[in-house]
């Protein structure tokens, strides 16, 4: 469940994700300006959204592995009005799902911007393209620091 809305510096109030016991230690890669996945100490196996038991050995046994940061968009969308007053403004904007090279089946959200610190919707959605590799980088939101994604 997201918590209030933060104000941006220069922008406006967009919604940041509740940190909760499980993924505390992904927001506290995030403000090193690193990621981090969460992952199994038994098997090995990473896994993406952090919980407390490996699908894959069951085992309860769970740490933090950084990751490179690297990946490639697998997937897009396009948000459109009616969204949230505050959203509507950004509107048209991108939302790209990116397929992590350590795990293709990890995948985090984010928008595809510029340069770190970029707005959501300064990337004409048309040019962008599955498959292309992005890199991380990181919008400071509140206390929070969100993966946003570049053009590697």
């Amino acid at each position: 469940m997201p918590e209030a809305p933060t104000d941006t510096p220069g922008g406006p109030q967009l919604l940041v994700p509740e940190v909760d016991d499980e993924s505390a230690g992904f927001w506290e890669a995030t403000a090193r300006d690193v990621l981090a996945i969460q992952a199994c100490e038994a098997c090995g196996a990473l896994r993406h959204p952090p919980r407390p038991m490996c699908p894959h050995c069951n085992s309860t046994d769970r740490g933090w592995r950084e990751v490179s940061g690297r990946g490639t968009v697998w997937s897009y969308v396009v948000a459109h009005p009616p969204l949230l007053p505050t959203y509507a403004a950004l509107a048209p904007y991108n939302v790209i799902v990116v397929a992590l090279v350590e795990d293709p089946t990890i995948r985090l959200v984010g928008n595809l911007v510029v340069e770190e610190g970029g707005a959501p919707d300064e990337i004409d959605p048309a040019g962008i393209v599955i498959g292309e590799s992005v890199e991380a980088v990181f919008e400071r939101r509140g206390e929070l620091h969100l993966p946003q994604w570049v053009r590697a």
